[in-house]
Protein backbone atom coordinates (compact mmCIF):
# COMPACT_ATOMS: atom_id res chain seq x y z
CA UNK A 1 0.00 0.00 0.00
CA UNK A 2 2.26 2.15 0.90
CA UNK A 3 3.13 4.90 3.92
CA UNK A 4 0.57 2.98 6.16
CA UNK A 5 0.92 4.28 9.70
CA UNK A 6 -0.60 4.83 12.77
CA UNK A 7 -3.40 2.94 15.15
CA UNK A 8 -5.78 0.79 13.79
CA UNK A 9 -9.26 1.68 12.84
CA UNK A 10 -11.86 3.98 14.54
CA UNK A 11 -11.07 3.23 18.16
CA UNK A 12 -7.18 4.03 18.03
CA UNK A 13 -7.50 6.98 16.06
CA UNK A 14 -7.91 10.19 18.47
CA UNK A 15 -4.90 9.86 20.26
CA UNK A 16 -2.58 9.57 16.93
CA UNK A 17 -4.58 12.38 15.38
CA UNK A 18 -4.26 14.88 18.37
CA UNK A 19 -0.32 13.94 18.39
CA UNK A 20 0.10 14.22 14.68
CA UNK A 21 -2.34 17.51 14.20
CA UNK A 22 0.04 19.10 16.84
CA UNK A 23 2.32 19.56 13.90
CA UNK A 24 -0.08 20.82 11.20
CA UNK A 25 -3.70 21.28 11.03
CA UNK A 26 -5.99 20.12 8.53
CA UNK A 27 -9.42 20.83 7.56
CA UNK A 28 -11.95 18.79 6.46
CA UNK A 29 -12.86 15.11 7.28
CA UNK A 30 -10.10 13.12 7.77
CA UNK A 31 -11.30 10.54 5.25
CA UNK A 32 -9.19 7.75 5.88
CA UNK A 33 -10.51 6.76 9.43
CA UNK A 34 -13.91 5.17 8.28
CA UNK A 35 -14.48 1.80 7.18
CA UNK A 36 -15.52 1.80 3.67
CA UNK A 37 -14.38 5.63 2.98
CA UNK A 38 -11.13 5.82 0.92
CA UNK A 39 -8.23 5.56 2.64
CA UNK A 40 -4.69 5.55 0.71
CA UNK A 41 -3.85 6.58 -3.10
CA UNK A 42 -0.66 4.75 -4.00
CA UNK A 43 1.70 4.94 -6.85
CA UNK A 44 2.81 1.12 -7.98
CA UNK A 45 6.20 2.55 -9.81
CA UNK A 46 9.09 0.86 -11.40
CA UNK A 47 11.63 3.12 -10.06
CA UNK A 48 11.36 5.06 -6.39
CA UNK A 49 13.51 7.66 -7.21
CA UNK A 50 12.97 8.37 -10.83
CA UNK A 51 9.10 8.50 -9.38
CA UNK A 52 9.77 11.09 -6.33
CA UNK A 53 12.24 13.47 -8.95
CA UNK A 54 8.72 13.48 -11.50
CA UNK A 55 6.09 14.02 -8.63
CA UNK A 56 8.21 16.15 -6.67
CA UNK A 57 8.88 18.52 -9.46
CA UNK A 58 5.18 18.52 -11.23
CA UNK A 59 3.16 18.43 -7.55
CA UNK A 60 5.64 20.16 -5.16
CA UNK A 61 5.87 17.15 -3.07
CA UNK A 62 8.67 16.19 -0.22
CA UNK A 63 9.10 12.88 0.44
CA UNK A 64 9.75 10.89 3.62
CA UNK A 65 10.96 7.16 3.59
CA UNK A 66 7.83 4.68 4.03
CA UNK A 67 7.24 2.21 7.06
CA UNK A 68 6.86 -0.36 4.65
CA UNK A 69 10.31 -0.87 3.57
CA UNK A 70 12.90 0.79 1.17
CA UNK A 71 10.52 0.58 -1.79
CA UNK A 72 8.15 2.86 -0.45
CA UNK A 73 8.04 6.30 0.11
CA UNK A 74 5.23 8.66 1.06
CA UNK A 75 4.35 11.97 -0.90
CA UNK A 76 3.84 15.19 1.28
CA UNK A 77 2.44 18.82 0.71
CA UNK A 78 3.11 20.95 3.08
CA UNK A 79 3.60 18.42 5.75
CA UNK A 80 -0.06 16.22 4.95
CA UNK A 81 0.50 13.49 3.24
CA UNK A 82 -0.75 13.20 0.19
CA UNK A 83 -0.36 9.72 -1.60
CA UNK A 84 2.09 6.64 -1.44
CA UNK A 85 5.09 5.66 -4.28
CA UNK A 86 5.42 2.11 -4.05
CA UNK A 87 8.29 0.57 -6.48
CA UNK A 88 6.67 -3.28 -6.80
CA UNK A 89 5.33 -3.00 -10.55
CA UNK A 90 7.53 -5.58 -11.48
CA UNK A 91 7.56 -7.50 -8.26
CA UNK A 92 3.39 -7.83 -8.15
CA UNK A 93 3.30 -7.72 -12.46
CA UNK A 94 0.70 -5.04 -11.93
CA UNK A 95 0.94 -1.99 -14.64
CA UNK A 96 2.19 1.37 -13.66
CA UNK A 97 -0.49 2.80 -12.42
CA UNK A 98 -2.32 4.86 -9.81
CA UNK A 99 -5.06 3.16 -7.29
CA UNK A 100 -7.13 4.48 -4.79
CA UNK A 101 -7.44 1.92 -1.47
CA UNK A 102 -10.35 1.66 0.62
CA UNK A 103 -10.22 1.14 4.45
CA UNK A 104 -12.11 -2.31 5.57
CA UNK A 105 -12.02 -4.02 8.78
CA UNK A 106 -11.80 -7.88 7.58
CA UNK A 107 -9.86 -8.01 4.34
CA UNK A 108 -10.41 -11.71 3.72
CA UNK A 109 -14.17 -11.07 4.05
CA UNK A 110 -14.01 -7.97 1.61
CA UNK A 111 -12.02 -10.20 -0.94
CA UNK A 112 -15.05 -13.00 -0.64
CA UNK A 113 -17.44 -9.97 -1.22
CA UNK A 114 -15.63 -9.01 -4.16
CA UNK A 115 -15.81 -12.17 -6.13
CA UNK A 116 -19.76 -12.86 -4.78
CA UNK A 117 -20.51 -9.78 -6.73
CA UNK A 118 -19.01 -10.17 -10.00
CA UNK A 119 -15.44 -8.64 -9.74
CA UNK A 120 -11.88 -9.84 -9.72
CA UNK A 121 -9.26 -9.93 -7.11
CA UNK A 122 -5.83 -9.85 -9.00
CA UNK A 123 -3.55 -9.84 -5.66
CA UNK A 124 -3.73 -10.81 -2.07
CA UNK A 125 -4.44 -10.30 0.71
CA UNK A 126 -0.63 -9.98 1.32
CA UNK A 127 0.41 -9.23 4.58
CA UNK A 128 2.23 -6.09 5.78
CA UNK A 129 3.06 -7.26 9.08
CA UNK A 130 2.59 -5.70 11.90
CA UNK A 131 1.15 -2.66 9.70
CA UNK A 132 -2.03 -4.47 7.62
CA UNK A 133 -2.79 -6.31 4.54
CA UNK A 134 -3.90 -5.44 1.08
CA UNK A 135 -5.77 -6.97 -1.77
CA UNK A 136 -5.32 -5.44 -5.35
CA UNK A 137 -8.99 -6.00 -7.23
CA UNK A 138 -11.02 -5.08 -10.18
CA UNK A 139 -14.58 -3.94 -10.44
CA UNK A 140 -16.70 -6.16 -12.98
CA UNK A 141 -16.29 -3.11 -15.24
CA UNK A 142 -12.57 -3.52 -15.10
CA UNK A 143 -11.45 -0.42 -13.48
CA UNK A 144 -8.95 -1.49 -10.53
CA UNK A 145 -9.05 -0.62 -6.92
CA UNK A 146 -7.16 -1.68 -3.59
CA UNK A 147 -8.26 -2.55 0.00
CA UNK A 148 -6.66 -1.99 2.70
CA UNK A 149 -7.19 -3.59 6.69
CA UNK A 150 -4.85 -2.15 9.13
CA UNK A 151 -3.42 0.91 10.29
CA UNK A 152 -4.51 4.02 8.55
CA UNK A 153 -2.41 7.27 7.43
CA UNK A 154 -3.33 9.75 9.81
CA UNK A 155 -4.13 13.23 8.35
CA UNK A 156 -5.06 11.44 5.01
CA UNK A 157 -8.19 13.03 2.99
CA UNK A 158 -9.31 13.74 -0.70
CA UNK A 159 -12.30 15.76 -1.62
CA UNK A 160 -13.45 18.77 -2.77
CA UNK A 161 -12.45 22.81 -2.28
CA UNK A 162 -8.92 22.45 -0.09
CA UNK A 163 -8.40 18.51 -0.06
CA UNK A 164 -5.04 17.95 -2.52
CA UNK A 165 -6.73 15.24 -4.24
CA UNK A 166 -9.84 14.17 -5.85
CA UNK A 167 -11.51 10.74 -6.70
CA UNK A 168 -13.78 9.68 -9.38
CA UNK A 169 -14.83 6.38 -11.27
CA UNK A 170 -15.63 6.61 -14.81
CA UNK A 171 -17.87 3.95 -15.54
CA UNK A 172 -20.41 2.34 -17.86
CA UNK A 173 -22.91 2.78 -15.42
CA UNK A 174 -22.67 4.76 -11.73
CA UNK A 175 -25.68 3.16 -10.12
CA UNK A 176 -24.63 -0.47 -11.37
CA UNK A 177 -20.62 0.36 -9.75
CA UNK A 178 -22.44 2.17 -6.52
CA UNK A 179 -24.85 -1.24 -6.14
CA UNK A 180 -21.00 -3.07 -6.40
CA UNK A 181 -18.95 -1.01 -4.12
CA UNK A 182 -21.43 -0.09 -1.72
CA UNK A 183 -21.67 -4.39 -1.57
CA UNK A 184 -17.99 -4.89 -1.32
CA UNK A 185 -17.85 -1.78 1.11
CA UNK A 186 -20.76 -2.04 2.91
CA UNK A 187 -22.13 1.75 2.55
CA UNK A 188 -25.14 0.65 3.93
CA UNK A 189 -24.61 -1.08 6.68
CA UNK A 190 -21.16 0.88 7.73
CA UNK A 191 -21.18 2.71 11.04
CA UNK A 192 -23.31 6.51 10.72
CA UNK A 193 -19.60 8.29 10.73
CA UNK A 194 -18.56 6.39 7.52
CA UNK A 195 -20.07 7.29 4.62
CA UNK A 196 -23.41 9.16 2.79
CA UNK A 197 -24.27 8.40 -0.95
CA UNK A 198 -26.41 10.19 -2.59
CA UNK A 199 -27.55 9.94 -6.68
CA UNK A 200 -27.47 13.46 -8.01
CA UNK A 201 -27.82 13.93 -12.17
CA UNK A 202 -27.12 10.39 -13.45
CA UNK A 203 -24.20 10.36 -10.73
CA UNK A 204 -23.46 9.21 -7.42
CA UNK A 205 -21.52 11.08 -4.85
CA UNK A 206 -19.89 9.36 -1.78
CA UNK A 207 -19.67 11.90 1.54
CA UNK A 208 -18.47 11.74 4.63
CA UNK A 209 -18.92 13.91 7.03
CA UNK A 210 -21.44 16.01 4.51
CA UNK A 211 -18.61 16.49 2.52
CA UNK A 212 -18.15 14.95 -1.32
CA UNK A 213 -14.76 12.67 -1.01
CA UNK A 214 -15.39 10.74 -4.46
CA UNK A 215 -18.13 10.61 -7.14
CA UNK A 216 -18.94 8.07 -9.67
CA UNK A 217 -19.73 8.80 -12.95
CA UNK A 218 -21.33 7.38 -16.02
CA UNK A 219 -20.17 7.67 -19.08
CA UNK A 220 -18.87 6.21 -22.65
CA UNK A 221 -16.15 3.62 -21.47
CA UNK A 222 -14.88 1.03 -23.28
CA UNK A 223 -13.03 -2.11 -21.31
CA UNK A 224 -10.67 -2.74 -24.51
CA UNK A 225 -10.12 0.51 -26.04
CA UNK A 226 -6.31 1.17 -26.68
CA UNK A 227 -7.04 4.49 -25.23
CA UNK A 228 -6.79 4.35 -21.32
CA UNK A 229 -9.04 7.19 -20.59
CA UNK A 230 -11.04 5.80 -22.32
CA UNK A 231 -11.44 2.58 -20.31
CA UNK A 232 -12.99 2.21 -16.76
CA UNK A 233 -11.06 3.50 -14.18
CA UNK A 234 -10.85 5.66 -10.91
CA UNK A 235 -9.50 8.46 -12.07
CA UNK A 236 -7.20 10.76 -9.73
CA UNK A 237 -6.46 14.56 -9.91
CA UNK A 238 -3.77 16.06 -8.39
CA UNK A 239 -4.35 20.05 -7.30
CA UNK A 240 -1.02 22.31 -8.18
CA UNK A 241 -1.43 26.11 -7.36
CA UNK A 242 0.10 26.98 -11.04
CA UNK A 243 -1.06 24.94 -13.86
CA UNK A 244 1.36 26.77 -16.39
CA UNK A 245 4.32 25.64 -13.98
CA UNK A 246 3.18 22.52 -13.64
CA UNK A 247 2.81 21.27 -16.74
CA UNK A 248 5.80 22.36 -17.93
CA UNK A 249 7.68 20.55 -15.66
CA UNK A 250 5.91 17.52 -16.83
CA UNK A 251 7.54 17.55 -19.85
CA UNK A 252 10.76 18.98 -18.43
CA UNK A 253 10.61 15.82 -16.29
CA UNK A 254 10.30 13.36 -19.03
CA UNK A 255 6.29 13.05 -18.80
CA UNK A 256 3.73 14.06 -21.72
CA UNK A 257 0.65 15.72 -21.77
CA UNK A 258 -2.21 13.62 -23.12
CA UNK A 259 -5.07 15.22 -25.52
CA UNK A 260 -8.75 14.50 -25.21
CA UNK A 261 -9.54 15.38 -21.85
CA UNK A 262 -10.71 12.78 -18.95
CA UNK A 263 -12.99 11.24 -21.01
CA UNK A 264 -10.77 10.58 -24.24
CA UNK A 265 -11.84 12.81 -26.52
CA UNK A 266 -15.94 11.95 -26.04
CA UNK A 267 -17.05 15.67 -24.94
CA UNK A 268 -18.05 16.51 -21.57
CA UNK A 269 -18.83 19.47 -20.43
CA UNK A 270 -16.05 19.39 -17.97
CA UNK A 271 -13.36 18.92 -20.54
CA UNK A 272 -14.47 22.35 -21.97
CA UNK A 273 -12.00 24.30 -18.35
CA UNK A 274 -8.98 23.70 -20.15
CA UNK A 275 -7.75 26.27 -18.12
CA UNK A 276 -8.34 24.56 -15.20
CA UNK A 277 -7.26 20.83 -15.65
CA UNK A 278 -5.34 18.87 -17.97
CA UNK A 279 -4.57 15.23 -18.42
CA UNK A 280 -0.73 13.79 -18.47
CA UNK A 281 1.06 10.54 -18.09
CA UNK A 282 4.56 9.83 -15.96
CA UNK A 283 7.63 8.77 -17.85
CA UNK A 284 6.13 5.38 -16.91
CA UNK A 285 2.74 5.86 -18.50
CA UNK A 286 0.69 6.29 -15.14
CA UNK A 287 -2.71 8.33 -15.66
CA UNK A 288 -3.70 10.71 -13.48
CA UNK A 289 -5.06 14.84 -13.80
CA UNK A 290 -3.57 18.20 -12.93
CA UNK A 291 -5.99 20.79 -11.47
CA UNK A 292 -5.55 24.11 -10.73
CA UNK A 293 -7.19 25.20 -7.07
CA UNK A 294 -9.23 27.72 -6.65
CA UNK A 295 -8.75 31.37 -5.36
CA UNK A 296 -8.03 31.03 -1.17
CA UNK A 297 -7.39 26.99 -1.13
CA UNK A 298 -4.02 25.92 -0.16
Amino acid sequence: MGGARGGKGRGATSGRRARDEEVVAVTGPMTAEAAGAPCWLSLAARDLDTAQRFYGAVLGWTFRPASLGEAYAVGERDGVPVAGIAAVAAELAVPVAWTVFFAVDDADAAVARIRERGGTVGVGPVAYPPRGRAALATDPEGAAFGVWEGRLVSRWHVGERQAPAWLELHTRDAFAAAVFYGGVLRWAEADPGCCDVSYEEERVVLRREGQAVARLDSGPVESASPRPQLRPRWLVRFRVPDLAASKAAVVEHGGSLVPGGEWGGVHRPEDDDTDRRVVVRDPDGALFTLEVEDAGEG
